[in-house]
């Protein structure tokens, strides 16, 4: 993508900054977040910081490409206050999408999840049968059917994208999150620290976990093959909590057991792993970070600063 001018709601926080920053050498890119989860300090100096929130109508809608990342981005997050989630989720959605349109914008590209498949040990397409079982799930699925109406009737090209277990480490523009921020990010921070993380059950579980600049790149092919319809982001691979600690602690050169506990939530998801291959032949995009890769790059800050302070 090249010389757009180009709005990234939710633009400081996680994903949304690392894919302002990511457009920003080339195109005029303003992040609009109201640092209810985000940060004005993940953005790069060429990036314009608007602190508005996706309700109000005091941020800049004249665009050519609307990336809306803007959402309370967990089911935690929703459950503790559902009437702001479905504010946020889906009116904002809404309200960005229209304010955009109204400025003759075609182009949106916009996060929905995966949670929607539920637990699967088998890769998930994106034409399979699924259901809200959270309000989470529910305010991500209205949003694919206000896509398609906006699609349909406008004829807009709005692509929504199934995004997987993205991480990228506290070291990045994660740390903000917190208890919010992925397990790799959270559990290596605990070891490097000699710390016991907590999992959940046995440790058997299973996620796709997708670097987050695989995710950003997926996020730009989408509004550069203008899109519509949903794909989904991940790598078609699956690890368990249990590889996941093994991984950080050969990386981290400690030897850190986890402590297991039992899992606090209903409807717990077991095991998730990805289908791209809609995206793929859409785009041609596959990832390119592996997880052993991926855990590497989150654990190598820690030994920087170990070696530092020696």
């Amino acid at each position: 993508m090249n010389d757009k001018r180009v709005l990234v709601t939710g633009g400081a926080g996680f994903i949304g900054s690392n894919l302002a920053n990511r457009l920003a050498s080339d195109n005029d890119v303003i992040a609009v977040d109201d640092t209810y989860l985000g940060t004005p300090e993940n953005l790069a100096a060429d990036v314009e910081f608007v602190e508005a929130s996706v309700l109000e109508d005091d941020y800049p809608a004249d665009v050519d490409v609307v990336f809306h990342l803007a959402a309370l981005s967990s089911r935690n997050m929703h459950e503790e206050n559902p009437q702001r989630g479905c504010r946020v989720n889906v009116e904002g959605f809404i309200n960005t999408v229209e304010r955009a349109r109204k400025k003759s914008c075609e182009t949106v590209v916009y996060a929905s999840t995966s949670s929607i498949y539920g637990s699967r040990t088998e890769p998930s397409p994106v034409d399979m049968d699924v259901e809200a079982h959270t309000a989470y799930e529910a305010s991500k699925l209205a949003r694919e059917r206000y896509a398609e109406y906006y699609a349909n009737h406008y004829d807009m090209n709005v692509a929504g994208l199934r995004f997987f277990s993205v991480y990228q480490g506290f070291a990045g523009n994660e740390q903000h999150k917190g208890e919010y921020a992925n397990t790799v990010a959270q559990f290596a921070d605990a070891i490097a620290n000699g710390e016991a993380p907590e999992l959940f059950g046995d440790g058997s579980q299973t996620r796709d976990f997708t670097h987050v600049s695989d995710v950003a790149r997926a996020c730009e092919l989408a509004a550069d093959h203008e899109l519509t319809g949903v794909y989904n982001v991940g790598t078609q691979e699956a690890y368990s909590f249990n590889e996941m600690v093994d991984m950080i602690n050969d990386a981290l050169g400690t030897d850190v057991d986890p402590v297991y506990v039992e899992c606090p939530f209903d409807g717990y998801v077991h095991d998730t792993m990805a289908d791209y291959s809609t995206f793929h032949d859409a785009t041609g995009w596959e990832p390119r970070i592996s997880f052993e890769e991926g855990v590497e790059r989150v654990c190598r800050p820690y030994l920087k600063d170990a070696t530092e302070t020696n």
